[in-house]
């Protein structure tokens, strides 16, 4: 797909100016090379998905000291694309290279983000840590500990960073999944039935999240439990196709219950308590104000509402849920 036509038109500019992207890697210190974004508004991010935490904006074309780049997310822009992001050490942060003027969609001269990430992670979740929270509910360590890397990946693309949230996002996939990545619902022989850590369902959750991706859900289901795919699967759902961290950070697991998509009954119960038990692990104690009960708006079954339907529901009356 071309790349947008002021990115060209940039390009050229520079080029006339002698300032090539070739002359530029050359022009600096071997560990970054200097490009232009352009644009305003432009957001850099804590990583390269659309969904991690915006750390700066651009206000308007600027130069930025690139050292790496990364796949993340398909960012598409005035009928061009790039997968690849910019990482930007003075920024702390990725910018999409969509809005950076180049006519490629990779930066020339530019390794990739490889061995030691230019962020490293903090506060990782170990296989000891959730075994120490849910017990038994982890019934496969080897495969709960393969998945482990991409799923913390996953959690601080989404801003899962907080007791809280990590107390109510893996609560919620260990009733899902048993925090396995590659599990298939039990019994569930429909072609867009529960795969993966959040059990993705249906075609109205495989179509989105796969346009998301730039994957081909709907022709290759499967992918939604692979290695690949099933953690950044949980953590689009968990912050585009619903917004569920603000519900985590009010201990409403009655709210984040009911995003997720089943009625109410029992399981939130069973939810809520694993909740308690990750908080307990966590923070040292269960605070005051934990909701594991939902409002009557909300004791249906949500699967099928887009995120501007599920919002408006969640507003009806008041009370717990």
């Amino acid at each position: 797909m071309p790349k947008p036509r002021i990115r060209r038109l940039l390009s050229s500019v520079l080029a006339l100016a002698g300032i090539t992207a070739a002359g530029l890697v050359a022009a600096t210190p071997a560990h970054a090379a200097v490009f232009q974004t352009y644009g305003s508004g432009v957001n850099v991010r804590a990583d390269a998905y659309l969904s991690s935490a915006v750390v700066r904006t651009l206000s308007g074309p600027t130069s930025i000291d690139v050292d790496c780049q990364k796949e993340g997310d398909l960012v598409t822009v005035s009928g061009g694309s790039s997968k690849w992001w910019a990482h930007i050490p003075a920024f702390g942060g990725y910018v999409t290279v969509a809005y950076v003027a180049i006519p490629e969609d990779k930066l020339p001269g530019v390794p990739e983000c490889g061995g030691a990430d230019p962020n490293p992670p903090s506060g990782d979740v170990t296989l000891a840590d959730v075994q120490a929270m849910f017990g038994s509910r982890i019934a496969n360590p080897s495969i709960v500990e393969t998945g482990l890397p991409s799923l913390n990946q996953a959690m601080r693309d989404a801003n899962i960073t907080t007791p809280y949230r990590k107390a109510a996002f893996l609560a919620t996939l260990v009733h899902e999944s048993r925090l396995e990545y590659n599990i298939r619902e039990i019994g569930d022989t429909r072609l867009y039935g529960g795969r993966g850590y959040i059990q993705l369902t249906g075609d109205f959750n495989y179509r989105p999240a796969g346009q998301y991706f730039g994957i081909d859900l709907l022709g290759n289901p499967e992918l939604a439990r692979s290695l690949q795919w099933s953690a950044p699967i949980a953590r689009w759902y968990w912050t585009v196709a619903r917004n569920i961290n603000p519900y985590a950070d009010a201990l409403n697991m009655g709210k984040v219950d009911a995003a997720i998509g089943f009625p109410a009954g029992t399981e939130d119960q069973g939810r809520c308590d694993s909740f308690k038990n990750a908080l307990r692990y966590l923070t040292g104690s269960v605070p005051a104000g934990v909701i594991c009960t939902r409002s009557k708006a909300l004791a249906g079954d949500t699967s099928k509402l887009s995120r501007a339907q599920f919002d408006a529901l969640g507003k009806v009356g008041t009370g717990l849920g």
